[in-house]
């Protein structure tokens, strides 16, 4: 948090060489992240932050990852590995990294009564992926806002149901992290078997598929939601495609899920509580990772879906991961209009601009071209999962989940070698990061040519 705060105030300036130059808003939070995931490692194998006293650092290095990525993936059980310690650095990491550290540190500096500097607000736009300069004080407040009285009230609601069941230091610790969890689309849960046991309590599955939804729309759809209600501003084009993108995705996944898994891990449930965990793996599988029956047991058809539904992920400036709701929207529309003869993306009567098209389409295709190379290293490092009784799709499954922050797992996790945990580790960076982001981080930018070839054309389809 140290570097970030660095970078914010606009009158601490290392006049070195090209440093300023250097120091980007995408790499400003490429160095967040990594500051915290180091912080977290370090934390993590202090000796009373977990069960035994020593964990590996290949692990702890995951965990803090998993958690800052607000993606759930585990290599150790976090509920009987870890201490309450260790669970609530685990619950820290997941909070700063579902808002995003620039969030707070913005916040911060600006309680010291410092100004921040133009990168440091590009930082955070960048972050909350908001692209208009605006107040950024006025939106960090607002996300931070949001984000606490809606972890608030989901914790709320859930201590009310778990005072049934567990004592009120175990209910309320457990309603707070699984409502901050939940709301930051991380699927971390100190139950071993996640939320299997609640497979049938409707009040637990909908609070906890609310927050999800919640937290994986974006906070400017908040914004503009609660805007259009108070004060009757009109919806913008993209928290229209984002919610109507969201409901499709929700509906049919439930519908779909249902229909595969009637006969196999939804056997025995009543109609209603088949539809209940349709419904919940559907929304879960695009952005959070909490699970109420067993993954692993689920056919190979039920499977590709979520793998579908995870590399989709969220909507931008959420706390989830995936190549996210709009641009999947675009590109059908583009697909859609192309048929019927124009050539632009037309939705709700306006038309999305070429560069935004062309920037989707290319994020769509980078992160499939990522997995692809992301899979093959996997496959050659793991063996294809064969020492270890996994498949071809499993290790799809486990690795489509690492890049959309999701945290389902079919099992196969916990017994990949140091080398598959690293190939997960960059994945979910980059899934929390955002291609693009990354690329441009990692990338020495170039100045954009005075001159253009001549064109010429080439055979397709």
């Amino acid at each position: 948090m140290c570097f970030t705060l660095f970078f914010c105030h606009g009158g601490l300036r290392l006049k070195i060489g090209n440093w300023s130059r250097f120091l980007t808003p995408e790499r400003m939070l490429l160095g967040s992240f990594a500051v915290m995931i180091l912080a977290g490692t370090v934390l993590l194998k202090l000796p009373f932050c977990s069960a035994s006293g020593h964990i590996r650092t290949i692990d702890a290095l995951f965990t803090a990852t998993s958690a800052v990525c607000v993606t759930g993936l585990v290599v150790l059980d976090t509920g009987k590995d870890f201490s309450v310690a260790g669970q609530l650095v685990i619950l820290t990491l997941i909070q700063l990294g579902g808002l995003g550290i620039m969030t707070f540190s913005v916040l911060f500096w600006n309680l010291l009564g410092r100004d921040i500097s133009l990168r440091g607000k590009m930082a955070l736009e960048s972050s909350l992926s908001y692209s208009p300069l605006r107040d950024v004080l006025s939106l960090a407040k607002q996300v931070i806002l949001i984000a606490f009285s809606f972890e608030a009230i989901g914790a709320l609601l859930l201590l009310l149901r778990w005072l049934k069941t567990f004592p009120l230091q175990k209910a309320l610790y457990l309603s707070l992290f699984h409502a901050v969890s939940a709301f930051c689309n991380a699927g971390f849960s100190p139950f071993s078997d996640s939320l299997s046991s609640f497979r049938g309590d409707w009040a637990i599955n909908l609070v906890v598929c609310s927050l999800i939804v919640l937290g994986g729309v974006g906070f400017i759809v908040i914004i503009e939601i609660r805007d259009r209600f108070l004060r009757g501003k009109r919806l913008s084009l993209h928290t229209k495609v984002v919610l109507l993108t969201t409901l499709v995705l929700i509906l049919t996944g439930t519908l779909l899920l249902e229909v595969m898994e009637r006969g196999n891990v939804l056997r025995g449930g009543s109609f209603g509580e088949k539809i209940m965990v349709s419904l919940f793996h559907s929304i879960s599988a695009r952005t959070a990772g909490f699970s109420t029956v067993e993954i692993g047991r689920m056919g190979d058809a039920a499977l590709f879906l979520l793998i579908i539904l995870m590399f989709i992920g969220a909507s931008p400036g959420s706390c989830g991961g995936g190549v996210k709701t709009t641009n999947l929207a675009i590109l059908f529309s583009l697909a859609y209009n192309r048929l019927r003869g124009r050539s632009e993306a037309i939705m709700f009567r306006r038309t999305v601009p070429s560069e935004t098209v062309i920037r989707s389409i290319s994020l769509i295709m980078g992160s499939f071209l990522f997995l692809s190379l992301m899979l093959f290293l996997l496959l050659i490092f793991h063996g294809g999962g064969s020492h270890h009784g996994g498949t071809f799709i499993k290790l799809l499954f486990e690795l489509t989940s690492a890049f959309g922050t999701v945290g389902l797992s079919t099992g196969l996790t916990p017994t990949l070698t140091d080398v598959g945990e690293i190939i997960l580790i960059v994945t979910m960076l980059v899934g929390r990061l955002g291609l693009l982001t990354t690329a441009y981080a990692l990338a020495r930018r170039v100045q954009e040519p005075v001159f253009r070839y001549a064109e010429e054309n080439i055979m397709v389809g």
